[in-house]
């Protein structure tokens, strides 16, 4: 049952018979992919409890102040999930985002707007028909906007000789309107997917309700028989068996992707398609 912050902590202390049940700096691991929750969360408005003494599943209502001044109580899950598919900082802000939704005007007499139909979900008929898991060029492909991400692709490129060019995996089920999904590295040869992750300019990126998004778009290549490797960076806790966690994009990094093919495919092969140094 959700509880206030001042009911939560004091049963806390007595569940776990201490004074402070978890010290400044437990959770701040977990918390750091969140940069914006951090900017929003004071501890003046939460009884003097750090965001860092919370941990992330807690069922409790704290209190938090966006960029503009709004102040609202909410869950840290509520929190976590509330960017969904919007793309603005406001997203994390209940108030921003209802002042930057639209609201339907109705004129005269009061009355039941009714709902729109669902649309039934249509595909884009520009994937061409391949068989499941092959990696192919798609014009569907977004163009990419990380200067890190292009500069993994390039230290990559110097240490593995694989196909380039390919952008897209066709794969078996829709993903959204699409047969195909877009890793931001591929490995055809290796059926490997690299992806980079980070939180984004806003921290919006990769989190909350995102992640199910990821998730789901590694589900759909590991049935079409490929695997991925997610670079997760800022903090970005893993999702799947081989992902890294990086600062950035060093040498070091390259060697612990390749050591992960290594584990994914067997040294063998994957040394095969190593370029000489």
């Amino acid at each position: 049952m959700t509880e206030p912050v001042q009911s939560w902590w004091a049963r806390r202390q007595f569940s776990r018979g201490r004074e402070v049940p978890y010290e400044i700096g437990t959770y701040r691991s977990q918390w750091a992919a969140y940069p914006e929750l951090i900017r929003q969360y004071h501890p003046e408005l939460n009884h003097g409890i750090a965001l860092s003494q919370v941990p992330l599943a807690a069922d409790v209502l704290l209190c938090w102040e966006c960029r503009v001044g709004h102040r609202f109580a909410a869950t840290p899950a509520e929190q976590r999930e509330r960017p969904g598919r919007v793309r603005r900082q406001s997203a994390w802000c209940p108030e921003c985002s209802t002042l930057a939704r639209p609201q339907p005007v109705v004129l005269g007499e009061a009355r039941a707007i009714p709902r729109r139909p669902k649309r039934p979900l249509t595909l884009c008929s520009k994937t061409p028909d391949l068989a499941s898991g092959e990696a192919f060029s798609s014009v569907c492909a977004p163009a990419p906007a990380s200067a890190a991400e292009a500069r993994l692709r390039a230290m990559l490129a110097a240490r593995i000789s694989v196909t380039t060019g390919v952008n897209a995996v066709k794969v078996s089920r829709p993903f959204f309107r699409h047969t195909e999904v877009w890793p931001d590295i591929l490995l055809p040869e290796l059926r490997v997917a690299i992806e980079y992750d980070t939180v984004g300019r806003h921290g919006l990126e990769h989190v909350g309700t995102r992640e199910q998004t990821d998730l789901r778009k590694d589900r759909a290549l590991r049935s079409a028989g490929w695997e991925v490797i997610r670079v997760r960076t800022g903090r970005l806790e893993p999702l799947g068996p081989h992902d890294l966690q990086m600062p950035s994009v060093t040498a070091r990094g390259i060697d612990r992707i390749i050591d992960e093919l290594r584990g994914i495919r067997g040294a063998l092969i994957v040394d095969a398609f190593l370029t000489p140094d």
